[in-house]
């Protein structure tokens, strides 16, 4: 991979964000490097300077190790003897310049889109599940949870963020298309339109699962208002478009989506018992759960229009994780694979046994309750997932373990707390992510909003102790929730990354641990 300084200059100034350009080379010598990272230079390379944390010094490092180009907003001395590109915004100078250095990966691949504030991954895997079992060894996948840019096990490995930086992304892009894929699908976040990290990216589909306050803050959006507006922005830049018609702001989101995209390509899907606002309002689809267990969900999804019809995946479906909302998450995942003309006999094979590390994973106690581990770690998320609980399953004690994160989302706490009021009968409040915050002070203000008429309170900070003491109190016919972390293996603690073994390693093993002690 290589680019010019002529083929920069180009690019920035067809995109408006060339503020000034200094050249002290061939405009026509290739670099061969390009990073944000003064550590990872090597040879000519083409160097941003980006970042809250950016020091001038890590140009004058750049600059030793072969840097021959710098980008930033500002010129700085350190930067003398090197070709300077000034930008307006340095986050979209990178998604530009990384999005050519790489070659533009993204037309080689067939590229299917997530948002929404529940949901992105569990409809992402099983979008990845039906494609991969039509088209086996071809399809990539960048969510929450995995990275997947190839068929290779060393080809798959653990995301820190659910939309990487840009240069990362397009770097993943063409490692995916050099190693045979043909399909992506991948989540992307608010915080990735907020922060350009998909800046002038498009998506051959583009879903929108729902939306509801989360994500505000000072570090994240100053406001709902800024968060709605970030997420609609994939439906602006997809070519087709799948949307919830029940989600919240349906009005908002759906004339985002007319703003770039025909009526004639824009799908939405909904319940059988949803009545839009609108009576003319063409539903393209409609769902309805037929038969669910503690395994197992099955469901009919009913083609409603003739554009629905033509795609063929009409029909009954068999799901190996238990919930409406993922059934929902599941319709959107069939009709998107329908679009890239996989059919419904292909769409139920490949969606049938799909599973999702840290979603609804089941364990089971011997003479305890029916365990379940699940990352729901906001209001919404753990809403949904008491609430289907709470009716398909009374009067079962709904056991929850529940922990609320340092430093970030102090409303959560209040949210969570309402959420278990609703429906929870007993909760053990312990620690994740505290960070710099006191775990037994975030605890007691989760327990502050508790009704303690409605809900029985354990406080067990060590996490551990708190699941061993759950699963341990329940009954044969009660449901344990663990909920929060899942498959993350850390927590984080001032600043650092402690070790921690997940929620469903920790859950096997203290159940093994029981089931030992019945034997």
């Amino acid at each position: 991979m290589a680019i010019s300084l002529t083929a920069c200059i180009l690019l920035l100034k067809e995109h408006h964000l060339l503020k000034s350009s200094a050249v002290q080379s061939d405009v026509n010598v290739e670099m061969t490097g390009i990073s944000y990272d003064s550590r990872k230079v090597e040879g000519p390379t083409l160097f941003f300077c980006k970042g809250d944390k950016f020091r001038p010094i890590y140009l004058s490092m750049a600059k030793d190790s072969g840097a021959t180009t710098y980008v930033a907003e500002k010129p700085y001395v350190e930067g003398n003897g090197l070709n300077a590109l000034i930008v307006v915004n340095i986050t979209k100078a990178m998604a530009i310049l990384s999005a050519a250095f790489y070659d533009f990966p993204q037309d080689d691949l067939e590229v299917i889109a997530y948002t929404g504030t529940k949901g992105k991954t569990t409809a992402a895997y099983f979008t990845r599940g039906i494609l991969e079992a039509a088209h086996p060894h071809h399809v990539a996948l960048f969510s929450t949870i995995d990275r997947i840019v190839g068929p290779n096990p060393d080809q798959r490995f653990k995301s820190d963020l659910s939309t990487p930086e840009s240069m990362d992304l397009f770097h993943d892009m063409r490692e995916a298309v050099n190693n045979g894929m043909t399909h992506l699908v991948m989540e992307v976040s608010s915080q990735a339109y907020l922060r350009n990290r998909v800046f002038g990216l498009t998506y051959d589909i583009g879903f929108f699962l729902n939306i509801t306050p989360n994500h505000i803050g000072p570090s994240e959006h100053p406001n709902f208002a800024n968060y709605l507006h970030n997420k609609v922005q994939l439906l602006v830049n997809s070519r087709r478009v799948v949307i919830n018609a029940e989600t919240e702001h349906f009005d908002a989101v759906y004339a985002a989506a007319r703003t770039t995209t025909y009526a004639d390509s824009i799908y939405l899907f909904a319940s059988t018992d949803f009545q839009p606002q609108d009576p003319d309002l063409p539903i393209d689809f409609r769902y309805e759960q037929v038969e669910a267990d503690l395994e197992i969900s099955k469901f009919r999804l009913v083609p409603v229009t003739d554009k629905a019809v033509e795609l063929n995946i009409g029909g009954q479906y068999q799901l190996g994780l238990v919930g409406d909302f993922n059934v929902s998450n599941a319709t959107a995942a069939i009709i998107g694979a329908g679009l890239t003309g996989i059919d419904a006999t292909k769409a139920a094979a490949g969606i049938a046994n799909v599973a999702v590390p840290g979603r609804m994973e089941s364990v089971t106690v011997p003479n305890h309750g029916h365990v379940f581990v699940d990352d729901a770690h906001s209001y919404a998320s753990l809403h949904t997932l008491l609430g289907y609980m709470h009716s398909e399953y009374q009067p079962a004690r709904l056991r929850v373990v529940l922990g609320a994160p340092g430093g970030k989302g102090v409303d959560l706490r209040a949210d969570f707390a309402r959420a278990l009021n609703e429906h929870a009968t007993d909760v053990y409040l312990t620690t994740d992510d505290p960070e710099f915050e006191d775990p037994a002070a975030i605890v007691d203000q989760v327990d502050e909003q508790i009704d303690h008429d409605r809900v029985v309170v354990h406080k067990v900070l060590d996490r551990r102790a708190a699941i061993h003491a759950a699963i341990a109190d329940s009954q044969p016919n009660d449901i344990v929730l663990i909920t929060g972390k899942g498959e993350e293996a850390s927590q984080r603690v001032r600043g650092v990354d402690a070790e921690w073994p997940s929620d469903i390693v920790v859950t096997n093993q203290e159940a093994a641990k029981l089931g030992q002690s019945n034997a």
